[in-house]
Order: structure tokens, then C-alpha cells, then sequence
């Protein structure tokens, strides 16, 4: 066993936050450059298993937080919204860096994780030391997304339709699980996850804020319903489309049965240090479990690039 190896602890740990004690699986040297890897919907910290073991072993401090509204983190007051606004996501992943000391992180992420990942690289780009974004530009446009889409892309986003009414959203209360294994088939059509994979991530969606968080997520995107005031400002800042400094590698599955893959090849320009965009054939929505030697290829170059930058 290497030295790294034997460093390499695994921990599930709560930080509190203002709002939040957020659940978080640390592994990895104490003094490694830090990644934080962000979970998407309907996922949870398993997806990053292996890509987890992979970065701890070559010297990454890996830090893979539960979002608001699934697994261990918590809300800590009745009277907090149960926002799924972007905003809220970005700024909780902010808050876990500053109760964890992290100064800088590379942040990577996929779907609403990758949002968070690309909120804070936008807003705050002397954070993230780097950035692997999945699908691309994560930040939400409400004022367009009234604008309908071509009819086979409008068919991908059904479950986002279903959760604007009350229907949907009993509907999430009453089948969590089997939502979510109906949306991993489809949006990763050449993944054979057994069902004891499925099982490790299925109770993350007993979180008592589950529906609440989730359900709000994408009724906001649509203008549907006001978000946390709290957070106005960010989500005026994030209406600009501001551009993502730190250096970037975007990954697409070329199987994503949600995601749009050309519509992230047009992502080009909110990047400014855009590294390289890699395209995989056959990999699905669920990039970092079903593809996780390349993911943490990706976040692998973004530390040692990270190492290599004159202070």
C-alpha cells in the first residue's frame, strides 16, 4: 500500500452552516489540494465513489457534500424556504468552503451540482482553483425559459413539467425511489446499474426536504415561483451570464438522455480558460459513476495545473 494510500481516510462528517448541516464524505491526504465533487438530481455522494478513490490515491483531498434537500444535510430552522433556486445551490457550496477553511478548490460537478460548481466559478473565480463542468454553461437563463424548445427536446424535460403541478408533486412524495430509477434508465440509456447500486442511493431521497427542494427547483427555473430573497442578488448577478474565468474542462456523454449535447458545444464563449471539451460515446447523464476514470482524469489535470501556477 502506498503512503498516499495509507494517509487516505474516509470520513461522513456534518458541517454546520447558517441555514444547513450538510452531510460530506471526506477522503484523502489532510494537506492535498482540494476538490469538491457536486451530485445532481435525482443522485446522490455515490455517484462519486471510484472517482473519489481515484483522487485520493494520487494526493487530492476529495470533499462530496449531499445537496440541500437529500441525504444527511439538513435544514436547521422550520421557517428556512426549502429553496432549489441555482442561487441557494452556489451559495451553499461557498458556505461549506468557508466552514471547511478551503481557500480554493477545483469544483466539479454534473447537473444541479454542476450548477453550484459553476455559480461559485462564476460569482467568486478566485475560489475555484478549477472547474469540470458536465453539459457545459450549468447557469439558468428564467427569462427564456418560457421560450419553447424543438418538441423531441421539450419530451426530455417531462418530469420538470410533472413537478409544476401539485399532481407531480405528490407524485415525487409517493414514488421518490421509483422516480428516480425511471430517470436514470432514460437519461443513461447504456448503464446496467444493479439494483444494489440503486439501493445504495435510494434513502438519499428520504430526506424530509426532498419534494419541497426539488419541486421548487423547477418551478423557479420557469418563473413560477419567487425565490429565497436572500439570494436576489446573486441571481441578479447570475443574470448577466457572466463569464467563468478559472481554467475549465467541459465533459458530455454522448448518450445523455436529458441533456442536449450540442447545445453545450455552443458553450464556448462563457468560458475563458476553456482546457478542452471531451465528448464520450456511449456514457449517459450520470458521467462521474458511469465514466470515472475520465472524470477524474479531468479534475487530475485541473490540480496539478493548480500546482504548477507560480503563487
Amino acid at each position: 500500500m502506498s503512503e498516499l494510500a495509507r494517509e487516505s481516510v474516509t470520513e461522513l462528517c456534518q458541517v454546520e452552516l447558517a441555514d444547513l448541516s450538510v452531510g460530506a464524505q471526506v477522503c484523502g491526504p489532510a494537506h492535498g489540494p482540494v476538490a469538491i465533487l457536486l451530485h445532481g438530481f435525482p443522485y446522490d455522494i455515490h455517484a462519486y465513489a471510484k472517482v473519489s478513490r481515484l483522487l485520493a490515491h494520487q494526493g487530492v483531498r476529495v470533499i462530496v457534500p449531499y445537496l440541500r434537500g437529500f441525504g444527511t444535510t439538513r435544514f436547521l430552522r422550520a421557517d428556512t424556504p426549502r429553496s432549489g433556486e441555482q442561487a441557494a445551490l452556489g451559495a451553499d457550496l461557498l458556505a461549506l468552503m468557508n466552514a471547511l477553511g478551503v481557500e480554493r478548490a477545483v469544483l466539479a460537478g454534473y447537473d444541479w451540482g454542476g450548477r453550484a460548481a459553476c455559480v461559485v466559478a462564476a460569482l467568486w473565480p478566485e475560489r475555484c482553483a478549477g472547474l469540470v463542468s458536465c453539459n457545459g454553461y450549468n447557469l439558468l437563463d428564467p427569462r427564456t425559459s418560457l421560450a419553447p424548445d424543438v418538441p423531441a427536446n421539450e419530451a426530455r424535460y417531462w418530469y420538470q413539467f410533472y413537478f409544476h403541478g401539485e399532481r407531480g408533486r405528490h407524485g415525487l412524495d409517493l414514488h421518490r425511489a421509483a422516480l428516480a430509477d425511471l430517470l436514470w434508465r432514460m437519461w443513461s440509456p447504456n448503464w446496467t446499474f444493479s439494483d444494489e447500486v440503486f439501493r445504495q442511493t435510494a434513502p438519499a431521497f428520504d430526506n424530509p426536504d426532498f419534494v419541497d427542494v426539488v419541486v421548487h427547483s423547477y418551478r423557479h427555473r420557469y418563473g413560477l415561483v419567487d425565490g429565497d430573497p436572500r439570494y436576489l442578488a446573486i441571481e441578479s448577478q447570475l443574470l448577466v451570464r457572466p463569464a467563468i474565468l478559472p481554467p475549465t474542462i467541459l465533459l458530455d456523454g454522448l448518450a445523455d438522455g436529458v441533456a442536449v449535447e450540442a447545445d453545450s458545444r455552443a458553450h464556448a464563449r462563457h468560458f475563458a480558460q476553456l482546457l478542452r471539451h471531451e465528448r464520450v460515446p456511449g456514457i449517459g447523464h450520470n458521467f462521474p459513476q458511469e465514466c470515472p476514470e475520465v472524470f477524474a482524469k479531468a479534475v487530475l489535470e485541473l490540480t496539478a495545473r493548480w500546482s504548477d501556477t507560480p503563487p
